[in-house]
């Protein structure tokens, strides 16, 4: 009887980085497409005929490469129940895609035993790409400069508040979850605030241009694989309320100098 294969964390990010290509070709052709077919889904987001291709394509592919793996999609929901888990938004940040805006990307994530261990973040419209895994680092690559080398990405060193630019996603999921005083509260205490959006407020957090990175609503296919790049690069990852991982419908993200002082304008007592 054949033992079922073993695989690396650079087998499995080698995998990703394959993923990734192979969502860009299909994500990259139906961007601004004028017959984009849009439809709303039962929890009344949109969602588009290059988020269903995408996951379908990824799909395809994780069946024959790692047909013994589970998968967690956004748009198909859960395949199989092992401790290795592919978690999968073919594009996040469908609102803006649909708009014309460039801020968008598929999230690949693989988490053993619950824990996200590679992460993969491709954003064609950007030309930039940002991926790590548990003890390689994270890294980043950028079309403008096809030669170059991948970028090995670092958090901020910025330690007071008063210093910190932050990113908050929107006031009406702050002020939705209960928390519109606590985020207006931190807004006070800050140097800077802006609004990025999606997963470009962590890439940028992972590559030192911010400080914290927050954000309610949220599902595990929206976080798992943001997680792994912060962490990697040095920051924290954790729910508003500081618990680990990306299970608890909300994430923040920091440099992790500012982390513990984070948690305690978002929480208090």
């Amino acid at each position: 009887m054949t033992e079922p294969r073993t695989f690396t964390l650079r087998d499995d990010l080698k995998l990703a980085l394959e993923l990734a290509d192979a969502a860009d070709a299909i994500s990259r052709a139906r961007f601004t497409a004028l017959d984009l077919v849009v439809t709303t889904k039962p929890d009344r987001t949109p969602v588009t005929d290059a988020d269903q291709a995408v996951e379908r394509a990824i799909r395809t592919v994780l069946a024959e490469q790692r047909p013994g793996d589970g998968i967690l999609g956004e748009e198909f929901g859960t395949a199989g129940s092992t401790s290795r888990q592919w978690i999968i938004d073919p594009i996040d940040g469908t609102a803006g895609f649909m708009r014309g805006i460039p801020i968008w990307a598929t999230l690949i994530a693989l988490a053993v035993d619950g824990v996200p261990v590679v992460g993969v973040v491709s954003a064609p419209a950007l030309g930039k790409r940002w991926w790590a895994s548990a003890g390689a680092g994270a890294w980043s690559s950028d079309e403008r400069t096809p030669n170059a080398s991948p970028t090995r990405l670092a958090v901020s060193g910025v330690d007071t508040l008063a210093e910190a630019s932050i990113s908050y996603g929107s006031l009406q999921q702050w002020d939705q979850a209960g928390h519109l005083d606590e985020i207006v509260s931190l807004s006070r205490q800050v140097w800077r605030t802006r609004a990025y959006g999606d997963m470009w407020s962590y890439m940028l957090l992972a590559e030192g241009h911010l400080d914290m990175a927050g954000e309610f609503d949220l599902q595990p296919y929206d976080m798992a694989a943001l997680a792994p790049i912060v962490q990697e690069a040095g920051g924290v990852f954790t729910s508003i309320d500081g618990k680990p991982g990306p299970w608890h419908g909300s994430a923040l993200a920091t440099n992790g100098l500012l982390h513990d002082a984070t948690l305690a304008v978002l929480n208090p007592a």
